[in-house]
């Protein structure tokens, strides 16, 4: 899970941090980015891709990796972003902007180097390399996603407070069964996706 920050600190790079994000599949809120730096020592059993974890197991994970990394930071590209620009370019956008606000105050801490889980690398004036499946190769990518998933797992949370017909306590937003039957039978709620399939199609009759 070391290969590729080692590649890039041999190569003289010093602040390699992770990319990651989650929530590109759901048909409601936004999509929740992350950046995670770590030190050298880092050591955390169980870390790899959020999806293969449990719950449970990413929200313990989440304080620790949060305790010890050297920085963290998070981007949010919202729904309505997300129809505006479509779920990649969003998905993107909020990877740079968990790249930004990590070299905010308190830390300062500007990457030299990032590691970005997918096919597409983003527009900023810094050296990086795309790795598909980076979130199973990365133990940087493997902690942001980690990071990500239970941010945006907590947003999803709060929504289902302020839209609770549509359970996304339950789904997060993901179009199970059960969440899309809610959708025919309520219609879209204002943090629903309007351009994705399952949700244009009530919005359109």
């Amino acid at each position: 899970m070391w290969e590729f920050e080692h590649k890039a600190l041999n190569r003289g790079y010093r602040k390699v941090a992770g990319i990651d994000e989650a929530g590109r599949g759901p048909l409601a809120g936004p999509v929740v980015a992350a950046a995670v730096i770590l030190p050298d020592n880092f050591s955390c059993q169980g870390i790899t891709d959020s999806k293969k974890l449990s719950e449970k197991k990413r929200r313990s994970l989440f304080p620790y990796i949060k305790k010890h990394a050297i920085c963290v930071a998070t981007g949010i590209a919202s729904h309505h972003e997300i129809d505006q620009i479509n779920i990649l370019q969003a998905s993107l956008l909020s990877m740079k902007r968990s790249v930004e606000n990590i070299s905010q105050a308190p830390d300062f801490i500007i990457p030299d180097f990032l590691l970005i889980d997918g096919k597409f690398t983003i527009e900023m004036d810094i050296d990086q390399s795309a790795i598909v499946k980076g979130d199973s190769k990365s133990i940087s990518i493997a902690a942001a996603s980690i990071i990500a998933k239970v941010t945006r797992d907590a947003i999803m949370k709060k929504l289902h407070k302020k839209y609770p017909l549509y359970n996304f306590i339950q789904h997060k937003g993901y179009p199970t069964k059960a969440h899309k039957e809610a959708i025919l039978k309520y219609g879209p709620c204002p943090v629903h996706r309007k351009t994705f399939k399952g949700v244009k199609e009530v919005i359109n009759g």
